[in-house]
């Protein structure tokens, strides 16, 4: 294999030191005794141990191919010895290489790798009502998604409209990986069919937008709820008989330091409503400090995981001609790369993802 950066294997070799000096700290009675610091530890030491470990097998690997290769050196070794050395070399070489691939990658997505829990929103956009019925037809693309790699979904918020589409839905989402595979999916995406309300048989293009949220449930996000967060009670209205109608549980909160609001009214509850307000804004007020941080360190990198970067375009979905294209994807055509649109829509999106997480790798890995 090509010989790997000096810059490289100096941040791996540092993530090895680090990663025995959190293992001495847990060690220490003084940390395992502070609730708060030993799971701080812990944390920090599996986030390393997804980068250390591998590495550690890789290096291991490289010693086991240098000692076969002294054995095809050896003029004095026997032909059945150097034959059996030979074929060692090339397994070894082998796993070693696609070993490398992974200690890359965990390398620059060790960070979104420790998020499991997201909030997802999808928000109809140009199209009226086959905008909101392409949301519901996203947000089933999720769920299936979801239901195949063993993910929890919780719907929190959500605007039906009279023909079954949604103005807008929040949901969370929650399992190992979540937000290192679903953090793509932030942006515009676009539809071109048929809709169910055309009588002529014209084709339509439609959008809506995604919004991927770290759910800040273990993440560093300060919000002062009594002082920077203004609560306002209505009531709810519309269907649910009198209680709906007479107390006031509907809940609007309003984060003054960022002007961004978030109204919630599903539930019969006043509590139950404040709660997933909460849960909402907090992951909102968190991707607000992200995204301005992100912009200000690497503001023309806009197809980073999880920007949210509403205006982009990220995928196009067309029926007419069974074709999703991923537009960050660069083909021959530089148009984007194409996916079967029925296995996407059918929650297969596996590849598609993968080919996202290795671009994305290679780029994080040119900027080291």
């Amino acid at each position: 294999m090509p010989d790997v950066p000096a810059n490289l294997v100096a941040k791996l070799d540092a993530a090895g030191r680090r990663f025995d000096a959190v293992a001495d700290e847990m060690n220490d009675p003084a940390v395992a005794s502070d609730a708060a610091r030993i799971v701080a530890a812990a944390k920090e030491h599996a986030r390393l141990g997804r980068i250390v470990r591998p590495y550690r097998r890789w290096a291991d690997l490289g010693r086991q191919i240098d000692e076969a290769r002294e054995i095809l050196d050896d003029p004095s070794a026997e032909g059945d010895m150097k034959q059996l050395a030979r074929a060692e070399v090339a397994d070894l070489t082998g796993r070693r290489e696609g070993l490398f691939e992974e200690i890359k990658r965990q390398l620059v997505m060790s960070d979104a790798a420790e998020i499991d829990s997201v909030l997802l929103e999808i928000r109809a956009g140009t199209g009226g009502d086959e905008a909101a019925l392409f949301c519901a037809d996203l947000l089933g693309m999720y769920g299936r998604y979801a239901e195949k790699r063993g993910w929890k979904v919780e719907t929190l918020s959500a605007t039906p409209t009279p023909l079954g589409g949604f103005r807008e839905v929040v949901v969370n989402v929650k399992g190992a990986g979540v937000y290192q595979r679903l953090g793509f999916e932030g942006g515009g995406h676009r539809v071109q069919r048929v809709p169910r309300t055309e009588t002529q048989g014209r084709i339509h293009t439609s959008a809506a937008t995604v919004a991927v949220l770290p759910e800040p449930e273990n993440i560093d996000v300060e919000i002062d709820w009594a002082a920077d967060v203004v609560e306002h009670v209505s009531r709810a209205g519309g269907p649910g008989g009198q209680n709906v109608n007479k107390v006031s549980s509907a809940i609007r909160l309003e984060h003054t330091p960022t002007g961004i609001t978030v109204s919630m009214r599903d539930e019969k509850s006043q509590h139950k409503n404040r709660a997933k307000a909460r849960r909402i804004l907090a992951g909102r007020v968190y991707d607000h400090h992200r995204s301005a941080q992100l912009a200000a360190e690497a503001a023309a990198r806009k197809s980073m995981i999880g920007s949210g970067d509403r205006s982009q375009r990220v995928r196009t979905y067309n029926f007419p001609q069974n074709r999703c294209t991923d537009h960050r994807l660069r083909g021959a055509g530089q148009e984007g790369v194409n996916y079967n649109l029925q296995n996407v829509i059918a929650g297969d999106l596996d590849a598609l993802i993968d080919a996202l997480i290795t671009q994305e790798t290679a780029r994080r890995l040119a900027d080291l």
